[in-house]
């Protein structure tokens, strides 16, 4: 086991203790530092995601929901402090990136070492982080599940967003046509990315769309789910592809873990089967999930390469403590900013 000198023995963490409000079921608490078991290293974090995936577990309708109480937080950025049995390639000090799911809102987390990713050493850690699962999901949509050329017309639902602005400034960089919906404050920054905003809120958001698009769009991003699929689907050109990569929980009841995301279910193996018959123009319907592994290592270290190129640049929404995680969080639930919020540990 090989630990760093300067590592704390005591861990401050967040803990979701239960479904409501952020203001009285985000609880910061200090306890002993976790050490590292075999094959797993404690990382001390820099920064860690703030995410829709959190406000979905505050309200317990995440489809994948953790057991209260535990600590959130999907991404982090930071650095090894120790290493336990079974460990190579990695040393204390290294600087990793890491896509937990839960347990990043803290000082200190112990980590599977084969999970850890490299992150380069001299990226903002606020950036770092924004590019862990937002940006490998825009990355992965954008090139692994769609096929797209330069000058094709694509639309990005929450253009302002983590994952919406990451993606409209690749799909720019891969010479594509970007409408992106956003509410009319934000049209500006969504300008600044080299969209084209709409409102989504329109009364006839699909006419607005379709004023830009006359023919149709190659493809949909769509983080909503519900009827707005359906929207999406009659604004696809033939052969175009509608993916959905998230469900609105907006009207839900907390406990109905899974509900928001059966409408994108049901519609995705639908339009399957009427592919399969010839009903759909060629037009398809997929759901993404962003998942660890080979691949997802891979476009992070692309996606890396491109913020040092100057191509993307994460919008960073706000840096906030630990303890201000409730208004981290209340702060995604408004709606009000653009890009990434991020949570910056204070280490002693």
């Amino acid at each position: 086991m090989t630990v760093h000198s300067e590592a704390s023995l005591v861990n401050a963490r967040v803990t979701m203790t239960g479904s409501g409000e952020p203001e009285q079921n985000l609880v910061a608490v200090r306890d002993a530092r976790p050490s590292a078991g075999p094959g797993k290293a404690v990382v001390r974090v820099e920064a860690a995601g703030v995410s829709y995936a959190e406000v979905q577990m505050l309200q317990h309708l995440h489809p994948f929901p953790p057991k209260f109480p535990f600590v959130p937080g999907y991404d982090l950025v930071g650095r090894v402090v120790e290493t336990g049995p079974g460990v190579t390639g990695l040393r204390p000090g290294d600087r990793v990136a890491a896509m937990p799911r839960q347990g990043a809102w803290q000082e200190y987390v112990e980590l599977p070492a084969k999970h850890l990713a490299e992150a380069p050493g001299h990226l903002d850690p606020a950036v770092a982080v924004s590019l862990i699962t937002n940006g490998v999901t825009a990355y992965q949509m954008l090139h692994r599940l769609v096929s797209l050329h330069p000058g094709d017309t694509v639309l990005v639902h929450g253009a302002s967003g983590g994952v919406g602005t990451l993606l409209t400034q690749l799909a720019v960089h891969h010479g594509l046509r970007v409408i992106g919906t956003a509410s009319p404050a934000k049209h500006p920054a969504v300008r600044a990315l080299g969209a084209e905003p709409v409102d989504y809120r329109l009364p006839d958001f699909a006419g607005a769309v379709r004023e830009l698009a006359p023919q149709g769009v190659q493809a949909v991003f769509d983080h909503v789910g519900g009827r707005g699929l359906d929207v999406g689907w009659d604004l696809l050109a033939d052969g175009g592809t509608l993916v959905s990569f998230d469900s609105s929980v907006a009207g839900y009841r907390p406990g109905q873990w899974f509900r928001p995301h059966v409408p994108a279910l049901r519609r995705t193996v639908a339009r399957w089967f009427a592919r399969r018959l010839g009903l759909t123009r060629g037009r398809r319907q997929t759901m993404y999930y962003v998942k660890p592994g080979a691949k997802f290592q891979a476009d992070l270290a692309a996606l890396y390469r491109l913020a040092d190129e100057g191509v993307l640049r994460p919008e960073i929404a706000g840096r906030h403590r630990l303890d201000e995680a409730p208004a981290a969080l209340r702060a995604l639930l408004d709606g009000a900013t653009v890009g990434k919020h991020v949570l910056i540990p204070s280490h002693r």
